[in-house]
């Protein structure tokens, strides 16, 4: 079996930051055999000026949304860019399946090779059967008003169904999520949290603080939102907690959950999750948040308390790129202190985990089949090369 040989000035292995004086040795195939020493590592070594490193785990994604792409303006709040998600969203299928296509294209370039990906239709199978990328399909439910839970649920399974018989991959690369806290009926939890092999969730969490508001108070722009949608939560009685407090208990402690934006996600909230469940990620999407709101999460809150970060990317929607380095470059501009080292491992190996995907994605290390890539130390380029 022949090999390829790959050194650079920077050698990142999924869990630490190696020098050049280490040779990462790959099978024809794309699987890691061994990362050696230089002096053992013998000729015809490729050399790269930049940091090489597996390839990027988007753990958070809207490929579907990818043709509404600068259709939404900057910085108009969370709940007007919910409603113009809601007025926008409907193209031609002919350009819903190209956009998915060229969104695909740039994530392929930009070095990633796995993506927990949002999807509230099938309009994505036909890219995905392709198998360029490795996906987790997160099947999201909505639907705040209790008398049409079956309905919508119904609707999910249907849509989960598809992807289960079209989509070549495993059945427990599917799931059916719920949206956010805001967005389901009690009926609706029950269904989605109870509904069989359901081990990997994802959850909007806490994008804002008038998320947070509602919960607490049933009070701030959250009302806007029913309104201008003509829903009628007259129902609803605002717990007093915050958001996070209300849902993450409706969660069974033995389903992996992906929480993600926490834009406003508080310490004393990450303290309330650790004390209920543990097998919780924690997902930025920086530029995402960004374009929305101009407003960031705390990533030095969650360094603090040592929880377990991942990167994504969210949709074209409310982003500029779909672009896992990007994400990380922001991060390093508004948050020097954080390590390149650090930022790698939520991108690769942290991601690969909260995907379930570590035994082949994630890292160099024997047998797994991560993807090369080499990226520029000051986060600007990345090229997928192996």
């Amino acid at each position: 079996m022949g090999f390829q040989k790959f050194r650079a000035k920077h050698l990142f292995d999924g869990y630490t930051m190696r020098d050049d004086q280490y040779v990462l040795i790959m099978n024809e195939d794309s699987t890691v055999e061994e990362i050696v020493p230089l002096q053992e590592a013998g000729d015809d070594i490729q050399y790269y000026d930049g940091i090489l490193s597996p390839g990027f785990i988007n753990c958070h994604c809207h490929l579907e949304l990818s043709h509404m792409k600068g259709k939404i303006p900057e910085h108009t709040g969370l709940i007007t860019f919910l409603l113009e998600v809601v007025k926008n969203r409907n193209y031609s299928q002919e350009i819903i399946y190209d956009a998915i296509a060229k969104a695909e294209d740039e994530m392929l370039k930009g070095g990633i090779v796995a993506v927990g990906d949002i999807c509230n239709t099938t309009f994505s199978i036909p890219q995905k059967t392709k198998g360029r990328i490795w996906y987790h399909n997160f099947i999201e439910a909505t639907g705040s008003l209790p008398d049409f839970a079956d309905l919508r649920f119904n609707n999910c399974i249907d849509v989960f169904k598809e992807f289960a018989k079209q989509y070549a991959v495993p059945v427990d690369s599917n799931s059916i999520v719920p949206h956010a806290p805001y967005s389901i009926s009690e009926p609706l939890w029950e269904k989605i949290i109870g509904f069989p092999g359901n081990q990997l969730l994802t959850i909007h969490n806490q994008e804002s603080a008038a998320e947070n508001e509602w919960f607490l108070n049933k009070t701030g722009d959250f009302k806007r939102l029913y309104e201008e949608l003509k829903m009628d939560v007259s129902f609803f009685e605002a717990p007093g907690t915050s958001s996070l407090a209300f849902h993450l208990p409706k969660f069974i402690s033995n389903q992996q959950l992906l929480l993600v934006h926490n834009v406003a996600t508080s310490e004393e909230d990450i303290a309330f999750a650790k004390t209920i469940h543990n097998k919780l990620f924690w997902c930025l999407c920086p530029n995402a948040n960004l374009y929305i709101s101009n407003q960031l999460p705390d990533p030095d809150l969650f360094i603090k308390n040592n929880c377990t970060i991942v990167v994504g990317t969210d949709s074209l929607a409310s982003n500029h790129s779909l672009s896992i380095l990007s994400e990380l470059k922001t991060l390093h501009t508004h948050f020097p202190s954080i390590a390149i080292e650090r930022l790698l491992t939520w991108a690769t190996l942290n991601g690969a985990k909260a995907l379930q995907m570590d035994s082949f994605l994630g890292s160099f290390e024997k047998g797994k089949k991560p993807g090369v890539t080499v990226l520029q130390e000051d986060l600007t380029t990345i090229k997928y090369i192996f």
